[in-house]
């Protein structure tokens, strides 16, 4: 049956002849028999039944906007304005891709580097890529870089580490001969100093996240900073750009590179993708020449117009091959397009405000919530709040989402030594009423295990 997408169907017997082969079956007899599959594939059927289909299968699914959602550990029910979308939708972002021809790519160039003018504000660094797959990538770009640019191959992390960007960091560095080296928390949850300082003579890079996986705001960062750069280490910062707008920016107290996750601005949660993780460092010429992806830069045209170029490009498809730093192959253009849209939409004034309203909202729901578990740390947390509770977590989940409220990630599969715990999220789009329901329900279900 022909095929209406792929056009060159209709000459299949003519490129046959060209190449030499009376069949495709003839052109593919070097693939083994054992190997070959008879598809039964079932008749097709008209767009319509095939939408009514593909409905049926996606009302089996339920939406943050149809339960409470406390889900979080790295994904997160932000608000999105309704003209992020609309503007995204141009056909000149949309459909772009990397802007190789800047005569014609003048209005993504232009965007990206809004973009990312944005996040370096935002991070308190001077040069900013253009972007990185996701926060993941990016964390495994940094240590890579923080190898190449000490000459060393060990790069210090925290033991409290979102898993998913724990094994993209594993992968990254594997092949690089870096060796990860990871650091417990104390009893407050937080990154352990003293056992850091033990640790960090010989680093190529020295790690952390504010806040932290658990949610808390490292009390002790600038003196991590500090003892990585005594140890000439690079000294690495993992951000939640939303927090930003009231937690100081990473560049101000000694950050040589900041990464972390744009999508939280103007992208919804897509089940977990696409992402566009960020990447900055501070203005120095030989960290500058290491960093991995590209970097859009404002130039003037022979005729002395403003005009926008990559001015860096560092991947190994062209210009700089052998010498490529990294060998990303998107700069999830779109994803960072809607993040510097969201960004400039809130200004400085709605960036504090949204900071605020999500500390506030974590404030209440660490009150309520230790009235039926227990907060396994002390200190302040921002989105995040891992409780630990009397009864397997599995069985609370299961009986949250037959009262429909979804609950928090399990840690103990993870960080199995937190025992029965999950940590639970809150953000601007988290309302009172929603928490006091889901303290309600847990000490319903509380209440029913131990009868």
């Amino acid at each position: 049956m022909g095929n209406h997408y792929i056009p060159n169907l209709a000459h299949k017997e003519e490129m046959l002849r060209e190449i030499g082969f009376a069949s495709s079956e003839e052109l593919f007899s070097d693939v083994p028999q054992n190997v070959l599959r008879e598809l039964s594939l079932p008749e097709g059927k008209s767009e319509y039944e095939v939408f009514l289909e593909m409905n049926s299968i996606l009302e089996k699914n339920r939406t943050v906007l149809e339960m409470p959602t406390f889900l979080g550990a790295g994904t997160y029910f932000h608000y999105i304005p309704a003209h992020v979308k609309y503007l995204i939708e141009r056909s000149e972002f949309l459909t772009a891709y990397t802007p190789y021809q800047p005569e014609i790519s003048q209005g993504m160039l232009q965007a990206l580097f809004e973009y990312q003018s944005l996040i370096g504000e935002l991070v308190g660094l001077e040069v900013v890529n253009s972007s990185m797959y996701d926060w993941g990538s990016a964390l495994g770009e940094a240590a890579r870089m923080a190898a190449r640019y000490t000459k060393k191959n060990r790069f210090i992390v925290p033991k409290a580490l979102s898993p998913e960007r724990k094994m993209t960091l594993e992968t990254y560095v594997e092949g690089a001969g870096i060796e990860i080296e990871y650091i417990p928390w104390r009893e407050n949850g937080q990154i352990d100093v003293e056992r850091l300082k033990e640790s960090v003579e010989g680093a190529a890079g020295v790690y952390v996240e504010m806040p932290n996986f658990f949610g808390l705001i490292e009390e002790e960062v600038k003196a991590i900073g500090e003892v990585a750069h005594d140890a000439k280490a690079l000294f690495v910062v993992g951000a939640d750009p939303t927090s930003l707008g009231i937690l100081e920016a990473p560049g101000n107290y000694g950050a040589d590179i900041v990464i972390g996750e744009a999508a939280f601005f103007g992208n919804p949660m897509n089940f977990g993708g696409p992402r566009a993780g960020f990447f900055a460092v501070r203005n120095d010429r030989k960290l500058i020449r290491q960093m991995p992806g590209r970097i859009i830069g404002m130039t003037k045209d022979k005729e002395g117009r403003r005009a926008f170029v990559m001015a860096l490009q560092t991947r190994e498809q062209h210009i700089r091959r052998a010498k490529a730093t990294s060998n990303i192959c998107s700069n999830e253009a779109l994803v960072a397009v809607a993040a510097a849209i969201h960004i400039a939409s809130l200004g400085p004034k709605g960036l504090r405000e949204l900071g605020e309203v999500i500390l506030k909202n974590t404030a209440y729901f660490k009150k309520r919530i230790g009235e039926v578990g227990k907060l396994l740390f002390d200190g302040i947390n921002f989105k995040d709040v891992p409780v630990s509770f009397d009864i397997p977590y599995d069985v609370i989940h299961e009986r949250l989402l037959e009262r429909n409220i979804h609950g928090g990630y399990y840690l103990g599969k993870h960080f199995p030594e937190l025992g029965e715990s999950a940590l639970f999220a809150v953000t601007e789009t988290t309302r009172k009423e929603w928490i006091d329901a889901l303290v309600s329900a847990l000490r319903e279900i509380i209440n029913e295990a131990e009868l």
